[in-house]
């Protein structure tokens, strides 16, 4: 292998996925050796002198890996990653950056910290709060969110003020924890979906709901376009990435009355939409921005160590069926 091929690690449950394929693909295109292994099937040895990741009786070696872990395997895929991390790996997505993004309230509090736009949101526990917590989203219709949920799944629009502390009560009857935001009128029901690389928007969409739906992903038939982000809508997409610690990251805005707010940060965007919609080369953006980012350290240790260690190094942060396609 010549110092200018890398040795890439596709971290994914299956192969035949868009993303997964198209990321694939690209770096093939570019010389680079890429190999798709389950992240599920992978074990560690965590041991301080030689870590190791096997898969089945084979030792890993990546100069670089990309993760597409999947929301239900979360803890396990971060685990995976970090060893990669200790191993030397570039990571294009960091272990505590994925775990932060899957954590709605936390990356709520951490974006909330540093100034970014977002829904007025209210986190509440006891059933007697639940009038209150109403009222601090500004009143019905108001958006109720489970934590947990992926993809549109477990968001409610509550129409009323009845709907919503019905709605409210019976998610905390099941000892659901969940996240009550205001609804933004003014988007009339569509969001946009900026593709962020590094410092650097590649790609973005909006994304309409279909008729009677107000969440607009488009498994639930939602309509999109290519869209031309205002400096402010590019600025704050940048600013979340960077903020979750992602490299890369599918960042949800809506357009309010007082600027673009950040509905979610998304550590493992589907690629399918995005570059249909649009015509751009995400998945070769992707690539490039590992090219940049592990070239000159993989060369420099290897012109140290000519042995058949992995080279590369942890990934800084700039800035998963269970993919998001």
């Amino acid at each position: 292998m010549s110092e200018e091929n890398l040795r890439i690690g596709i971290l994914s449950r299956k192969a035949s996925l868009y993303s997964t394929r198209r990321l694939k693909e690209a770096a093939e295109e570019r010389g680079h050796h890429v190999r798709v292994v389950n992240p599920l099937r992978c074990y560690m040895n965590i041991t301080a002198k030689k870590p190791k990741v096997m898969y089945g009786p084979e030792e890993l070696h990546f100069d670089a890996v990309i993760p597409r872990i999947g929301a239900s395997i979360t803890f396990y895929g971060t685990a995976l990653v970090r060893q990669f991390e200790v191993m030397g790996a570039f990571c294009l997505l960091e272990s505590q950056g994925i775990a932060r993004s899957r954590d709605k309230l936390r990356s709520l509090q951490l974006l909330s910290r540093e100034g970014v736009g977002l829904p007025i949101t209210g986190f509440a526990r006891s059933p007697q709060d639940i009038p209150g917590l109403i009222e601090l989203v500004g009143g019905a219709p108001l958006i109720i969110k489970l934590l947990q949920g992926t993809q549109g799944k477990g968001v409610v629009l509550a129409e009323t003020t009845k709907a919503a502390e019905s709605v409210i009560a019976a998610f905390q009857q099941l000892d659901a924890n969940i996240l009550v935001q205001e609804y933004i009128k003014e988007s009339k029901g569509a969001d946009l979906r900026a593709l962020v690389v590094g410092s650097r928007v590649v790609a973005a969409m909006e994304r309409t709901a279909a008729p009677g739906e107000f969440r607009s992903n488009l498994h639930r038939g939602g309509t999109a376009e290519p869209v031309k982000l205002t400096l402010a809508e590019k600025n704050t997409a940048i600013r979340a990435a960077r903020v979750m610690g992602l490299s890369v990251a599918g960042v949800d805005l809506l357009r309010s009355n007082r600027g673009p707010v950040v509905m979610e940060v998304n550590s493992s965007p589907g690629l399918e939409g995005i570059e249909n919609t649009t015509g751009v080369d995400v998945a070769g953006e992707i690539i490039g921005y590992i090219e940049d980012h592990t070239h000159s350290v993989t060369d420099k240790d290897r012109s140290a160590d000519k042995s058949p260690a992995p080279g590369g190094r942890g990934s800084p942060a700039p800035a998963a069926a269970d993919e998001n396609e």
